[in-house]
């Protein structure tokens, strides 16, 4: 019995090593295939990469990431992506775009058109405060059509640009600014023209009346002179006109700026 008792436990020693062995013996076999794979790989014609050049791919793909991705807005257009023109061939129609600045610094903008002989804008460019926003009125000449179809719904080959810029602050809108800072500049958006039929009620053609009826009161708005824009009488009894003094200014700092660039 006590035999017995002692050739068991060698027994199942030996069943315990042989399992850790074939273990050991896989693992081996498993880090020994890993090893010659790797050898492979350095010895197909691939060198082994240096230290730091992982870092080195990741940062060329992010900022080949940061080429691809779109300027950050700062304008808000309403209509986003298309200009509406009731059809009407032969004759001159407007379209109405509401232009907000919604980033917080100045931002001039221009339009740009790929048909400038039939098509203008009112105003072509300004520059917006943080939060300003202004109705601009597009207007276009309709053609007629070759074969007598309505084109009513459907894209236009025109299309429209709206450039933007970011400005120090507020100043006189100058389309040479555009030139001056071409690499600063942006292309904001790129509309294209949607012709409707204006015997046909829709909902784009009456925001379209709205719209087109708020840049008619906003042109009237300006045309008034404002509330102080008389004459004023100042010192003995002197009359200036406002218009003059400005006009006097804008001379004086003219002259000064042609003696500093002399």
């Amino acid at each position: 019995m006590a035999v017995a008792e002692q050739t068991r436990p060698a027994a199942s020693e030996g069943k315990v090593w042989g399992f850790f062995k074939s273990a050991f013996r896989n693992g081996s076999n498993g880090s020994s295939a890993s090893s010659s794979t790797m050898n492979v790989h350095h010895h197909g014609g691939n060198p082994p990469l240096p230290e730091g050049s992982l870092l080195q791919g990741s940062n060329s793909v992010s900022s080949v990431a940061k080429s691809l991705l779109p300027n950050r807005r700062r304008l808000k257009l309403d209509p986003a992506t298309k200009l509406y023109f009731p059809y009407e061939p032969g004759k001159q129609v407007r379209s109405a775009i509401k232009i907000k600045n919604i980033s917080k610094s100045h931002v001039a903008f221009k339009f740009q058109t790929t048909a400038p002989k039939s098509c203008f804008m009112r105003p072509p460019g300004a520059i917006l405060a943080p939060g300003e926003s202004i109705i601009a009125t597009v207007f276009k000449f309709v053609e007629q059509p070759e074969n007598n179809e309505k084109p009513v719904n459907q894209k236009s080959k025109v299309k429209f640009k709206i450039m933007c810029l970011k400005v120090k602050g507020p100043m006189d809108y100058v389309p040479e600014m555009f030139d001056e800072q071409k690499d600063q500049a942006a292309v904001e958006q790129i509309l294209r023209v949607v012709f409707l039929d204006p015997e046909r009620p829709s909902p784009a053609l009456e925001k379209l009346k709205r719209q087109l009826a708020d840049a008619d009161a906003a042109v009237e708005a300006r045309k008034k002179p404002p509330e102080d824009a008389g004459p004023r009488i100042i010192g003995e009894g002197l009359v200036i006109d406002e218009w003059k003094e400005r006009r006097e200014r804008y001379l004086a700092r003219q002259q000064v700026e042609g003696v500093d660039s002399m």
